[in-house]
């Protein structure tokens, strides 16, 4: 049997599976013309290009957009650690730090290679059942393979307590009623 993490590459890698993952999910960055170039289990690549949609008045890629691709490329190996995980964890970015070298006039191409710290701090979040957070770099080329951004991202993981089904729900319910008796 598959592992959860290759279903979920399988998935991503499929072009019309994640060009409607995207056009569901992030819209924005479909729009955009933000695209998974490659993904495993330890990097995860995006690209953004330089057109109309992407622009800004100076004749280069909005800084949104940049933005956007960088935090794709940590985003998409933090959705495939915790795909399918049991308990399940949620995720959420709680800081975002940008350094910008070059006007992105052409594709932009982000980088993430933290795949495994990733992982750990997922099941770090699982095993303690404490939130746990880890900031992840993102850099950003162009075609000439120089620096245009670097991005840090912050992501935060917390284990779900939730319920899964209303019948789940009343079996704890009545459980805790009577445990009160």
């Amino acid at each position: 049997m598959p592992s959860a993490s290759s279903s979920f590459i399988k998935i991503m890698k499929h072009p019309l599976r994640s060009r409607m993952f995207l056009f569901m999910k992030l819209p924005s960055a479909f729009f955009s013309g933000v695209r998974l170039k490659a993904i495993n289990e330890e990097t995860c690549t995006v690209s953004v290009p330089y057109k109309w949609f992407s622009q800004n008045p100076f004749r280069s890629t909005y800084f949104a957009c940049l933005a956007m691709a960088a935090e794709m490329s940590t985003g998409v190996l933090c959705l495939m650690h915790i795909y399918k995980k049991t308990p399940s964890v949620s995720m959420l970015v709680i800081k975002m730090e940008a350094d910008y070298f070059k006007k992105a006039t052409g594709t932009t191409i982000f980088s993430c290679s933290e795949g495994n710290e990733i992982q750990q701090t997922i099941e770090k979040t699982i095993n303690s059942g404490e939130a746990q957070a880890i900031k992840v770099k993102s850099v950003g080329t162009n075609e000439a393979g120089e620096p245009v951004a670097e991005f840090s991202i912050t992501w935060s993981f917390k284990k779900k307590t939730g319920y899964k089904n209303q019948e789940q729900k009343q079996e704890t319910l009545h459980v805790k009623s009577r445990n009160l008796e």
